[in-house]
């Protein structure tokens, strides 16, 4: 049975959780005192999210070593930062104090994690792990009684913002795990967060996400109808754009994606490949709940029909191209 929040304190002894503390006090004072020359983190996933925030916590005076699949990339990031990189996410955590992972699911996040060349083969004992990928709850719940056994703490941490939040320190951060490890990853999140929360035990941090996600999905999909509208109505599209903004349909995809999506340019941002990953999740989690979701698994099947068009790689905001191209 997996283990839920706090129930592996119970089998450690009152030294050894008050040993664990004492290292989460000590590392947030560590980052939050400017990274003293004994804090270590290492990242694992460079891709066009975790490549900038972990660039982030380099700049911000910890001391990283990062790994990622594809060596070329981690090559090319310590060139750029001056950080380290390791051939194994086992070589490269095993003396970070704080490890930050953002990768692609939940089969990639189980790849760096077990067997032989994992993270938990060699990571430190107080260690606190932080994983930014958006994954299943049930994964999350599964990696915290995971790194318990191997004496760490966890805090699944997805975050929103997107490829622009990422590289402007400004993500939203939604966190679960215990109030300790929240306490001591803080100080890190500020190297690249705008914003976050612990919103409660391991897994409530992806439950977050997901209603995030199926806000996201409702929201393209009416701009993208509203937009088809505008369009063949013969509207002046940044016009409209402007005086909706200043009503109650503003948002952040009207004012950040408006203007591409009728200009049709969606080479960029948040791939539909994600979207369809993020919502498959929401959806089996809503399922489990007995929570119906009509609009979300609709538009999920949209995101497929566009993937089978070749348009996998394009910006979520695409929606409106299968209105448009009828």
């Amino acid at each position: 049975m997996t283990k839920r929040f706090g129930d592996y304190d119970k089998s450690l002894s009152l030294e050894s959780r008050l040993q664990k503390h004492r290292h989460s006090s000590s590392l947030a004072r560590s980052i939050s005192e400017g990274c003293d020359d004994n804090m270590k983190a290492a990242f694992i996933g460079l891709g066009v999210m975790g490549y900038p925030m972990a660039g982030h916590c380099q700049r911000a005076g910890i001391e990283m070593t990062v790994y990622n699949r594809t060596a070329a990339k981690a090559q090319a990031w310590a060139a750029e930062f001056g950080g380290q990189w390791q051939k194994t996410p086992r070589e490269a955590v095993q003396n970070a104090d704080i490890v930050l992972v953002c990768v692609g699911n939940d089969d990639d996040v189980r790849s760096v994690f077990y067997g032989d060349d994992g993270l938990l083969a060699s990571l430190k004992a107080g260690a606190i792990v932080v994983d930014h990928t958006t994954t299943s709850a049930e994964l999350a719940r599964e990696l915290s009684a995971a790194v318990a056994q191997h004496g760490g703490s966890f805090l699944d941490a997805p975050v929103s913002g997107g490829q622009a939040g990422a590289e402007n320190g400004q993500l939203s951060i939604m966190v679960g795990g215990t109030p300790q490890a929240f306490a001591a990853a803080e100080p890190v999140f500020k190297c690249y967060g705008k914003v976050w929360q612990l919103l409660g035990e391991a897994g409530s941090g992806q439950l977050c996400k997901m209603v995030n996600q199926v806000c996201i999905a409702g929201i393209l999909q009416g701009l993208s109808e509203g937009l088809a509208l505008a369009l063949k109505s013969g509207l002046d599209i940044p016009t409209v754009q402007q005086v909706l903004a200043g009503g109650a349909a503003q948002s952040w995809q009207l004012q950040n994606r408006a203007l591409t999506m009728a200009e049709g340019e969606y080479d960029f941002g948040f791939a539909i490949d994600w979207m369809v990953k993020d919502l498959g999740y929401c959806l089996q989690e809503a399922q489990s709940k007995g929570v119906d979701m009509p609009v979300a698994s609709l538009v999920r099947g949209f995101y497929q029909e566009l993937q089978k068009q070749g348009l996998n790689r394009c910006d979520t905001s695409v929606l409106l191209k299968r209105l448009t191209d009828q």
